[in-house]
């Protein structure tokens, strides 16, 4: 399970509780990031996509994979990304720890550090053959205990309870800019705007998805979304008469966030898996009133 810290914001001195993200290993088993308790966050000015992931060990059966750092958005339009834990070489395969049975998989192993383990646990931490892992794609440790945190904090999901017919939202990573409108129009498409569709060239309206009954801006460049494109967006949505939505990858400005806030323009930001998360009260709004 994830430990939560608390978090100050350098701009408006703002207090916030963070719960790392929870991904899902190869072999099945929950990867929290682990936090640096004692680093210092560092304000996102500038994204760049290498500097946006990070490497981190499973505990369960040793495998190095880069996740997407862990980013915390502040109401003031700050971004700040929280420092993790390098990764710390594990035992070799033939180098079991003390009490672990030399039969048991990597998958069962008991985590890197934790001597004198009773017996083989699976990706949860339950007796083996308790439960098989969740797919890939889906929150993880919703199995083990309900107290574990989702993959990502997204509104979306956790409207899941009140759309019980509607499926897991499986995300689209984030690599490059086309990534980032495919990632929104299939979240769209999940929230219940079926022919929604990504533009095929970015017009000069800023309009890069459109569908009945709604139109997205999504910016993926790795600046604060301005002022100016939540008008834009505001603006086309009023002259169709559609509902609009904007994502962004870098934030927003602290401009451009009370703006949206007094025109109700849906603000989302998304993150390199390309899980969405509302940032202001139109964003869920729009969530709670789509099937």
């Amino acid at each position: 399970m994830a430990e939560s810290v608390p978090v100050r914001c350098p701009e408006c001195r703002r207090e916030h509780t963070y719960t790392p993200p929870v991904y899902p290993c190869d072999c099945g088993a929950p990867v929290a990031l682990p936090l640096l308790r004692d680093g210092t966050p560092a304000q996102v000015r500038h994204r760049t996509w290498a500097g946006s992931w990070v490497e981190v060990r499973c505990p369960a059966c040793g495998m190095s994979k880069e996740w997407p750092q862990p980013e915390l958005g502040c109401g003031c339009g700050t971004l700040l990304r929280m420092p993790v834990v390098p990764p710390q070489p594990g035992p070799a395969a033939d180098e079991q720890p003390a009490g672990t049975s030399p039969a048991a998989t990597p998958g069962d192993a008991a985590p890197a550090g934790v001597a004198g383990a009773p017996e083989a646990t699976g990706a949860n931490g339950e007796p083996e053959g308790a439960a098989p892992p969740a797919p890939a794609g889906t929150p993880a440790g919703n199995e083990g205990s309900s107290s574990a945190p989702a993959p990502v904090k997204a509104h979306g999901t956790q409207e899941q309870p009140r759309h019980r017919s509607r499926p897991a939202f499986r995300p689209v990573t984030i690599r490059t800019a086309q990534d980032a409108r495919t990632a929104a129009a299939e979240y769209l498409r999940w929230l219940g705007f079926p022919e929604v569709r990504v533009t095929e060239k970015r017009p000069s309206s800023g309009v890069d998805v459109r569908g009945a009954g709604i139109i997205a801006h999504v910016d993926p460049t790795t600046a604060p979304t301005t002022l100016r494109e939540v008008e834009t967006l505001w603006l086309n949505g009023l002259n169709e008469d559609v509902d609009t939505a904007c994502f962004s990858l870098a934030g927003y400005s602290r401009e451009a966030r009370t703006r949206a806030d007094s025109l109700s323009v849906p603000l989302f930001v998304l993150d390199l898996t390309g899980m969405p998360q509302a940032v202001n009260d139109p964003a869920d709004d729009l969530i709670r009133s789509v099937c």
